[in-house]
């Protein structure tokens, strides 16, 4: 199934006033100083993609310095269809708008249009702890799958509540064991999804990401990628159960889901404390291609991809290997950040492909 974003338009986003871009169906390039509004570029299709910045955790610092309201506008062609999407941000208030039509619930726009961002910040998916893990997985199951993100929702929600609970119990010196028993009831039938579906997601990703590692790396690396959870040895309610003089003493929920894990091994290591940067590095391309063809294959749709000043930072061996990659009819529109032009010029010049530059200084397109 076709997807391309036709054109979009930032007003009072970053260090962008108002501007407009028209793209190509295949691939185009960003090219600037640092500093200069490339990311952001590639962030303002992302936000149109998942309703958030890739980046930020808050909307409002996304507003232009010295102004009160934000917006990105797109236009997508999916399927042969134009549809128009919408975001407009102000201090303590979000809309997001599919053909006018306001979204009761952002996530209701989850999974519309497919996309995979590769950014070198992605390396904190290694280094970081198993919140950040979780969130990957989370918002890449949520692209295809609307029942879990509902159930990730109410899990969430429940989860909230029950430390609100706990939190209450605490300061009263008090405790209600019916009441939070309800509770336990909520976070295991939700639970109990979640983690079902993350156990067979992981099944099917393990096949594709080791395909992908082992193009990508030259080495002979035995490489695994491990679901971990509290589940796999028992029942979520008898966990909470047991668990409740400890969750009334932290104030908060200890067991469940939320605590689940990704590990990264390689040579039966973690990645994070063997793993050498080249190594490191073709583990998270690895991932973010083997997540674009595992979403192609589950939604039918070719994902954006946006490569955010990841050439740079690539040795000869795995430049190859994407650019190989993306003169294969697998993949959709393309969206690429540099600081160089010319050695994007250079990488391109044999590809048969539609490609077009912007160049980008201080927020301005430089015609």
């Amino acid at each position: 199934m076709l997807l391309n974003l036709n054109t979009i338009r930032l007003y009072n986003f970053k260090n962008y006033k108002t501007i407009n871009f028209d793209f190509c169906n295949q691939i185009n390039c960003f090219t600037g100083l640092n500093g200069s509004g490339k990311t952001n570029v590639l962030d303002a299709i992302y936000y149109l993609c998942f309703t958030k910045s890739y980046f930020q955790n808050q909307d409002f610092i996304n507003i232009n310095q010295g102004e009160v309201e934000m917006s990105i506008s797109g236009v997508f062609n999916k399927n042969s269809n134009i549809e128009n999407v919408q975001l407009i941000v102000k201090k303590g208030s979000k809309k997001f708008k599919l053909n006018n039509n306001e979204y009761p619930k952002l996530s209701d726009h989850i999974g519309i249009y497919p996309l995979v961002i590769i950014a070198p910040n992605d390396i904190y998916l290694i280094h970081e702890g198993s919140e950040e893990r979780r969130k990957f997985i989370d918002s890449f199951i949520s692209q295809f799958d609307k029942e879990y993100l509902f159930q990730l929702i109410q899990y969430n929600k429940t989860l909230e509540q029950r430390n609100a609970l706990l939190k209450s119990f605490f300061d009263n010196q008090n405790f209600n064991d019916s009441l939070i028993e309800t509770y336990n009831l909520k976070l295991t039938l939700t639970g109990n999804i979640i983690f079902e579906k993350r156990k067979l997601f992981m099944l099917d990703f393990e096949v594709l990401f080791t395909k992908y590692y082992n193009l990508i790396s030259n080495e002979s690396d035995e490489i695994a990628i491990k679901y971990e959870s509290q589940l796999f040895n028992n029942n979520l309610d008898n966990l909470l159960t047991d668990s409740i003089a400890i969750d009334r003493a932290s104030q908060r929920t200890t067991k469940g889901i939320h605590k689940d894990d990704v590990l990264f091994e390689i040579n039966h290591f973690p990645l994070k404390k063997m793993g050498s940067q080249g190594q490191q590095k073709s583990y998270i391309i690895a991932l973010k291609l083997a997540q674009y063809e595992y979403l192609l294959l589950k939604t039918g749709i070719k994902p954006i991809l946006l490569l955010d000043d990841i050439f740079e930072k690539l040795d000869n061996n795995r430049l190859a290997i994407i650019l190989s990659m993306i003169a294969n009819d697998n993949f959709g529109q393309i969206f690429i950040s540099d600081t160089d032009k010319k050695r994007l010029e250079e990488m391109f010049k044999d590809l048969q492909a539609n490609i077009k530059y912007f160049e980008i200084d201080k927020g301005n397109l430089i015609i």
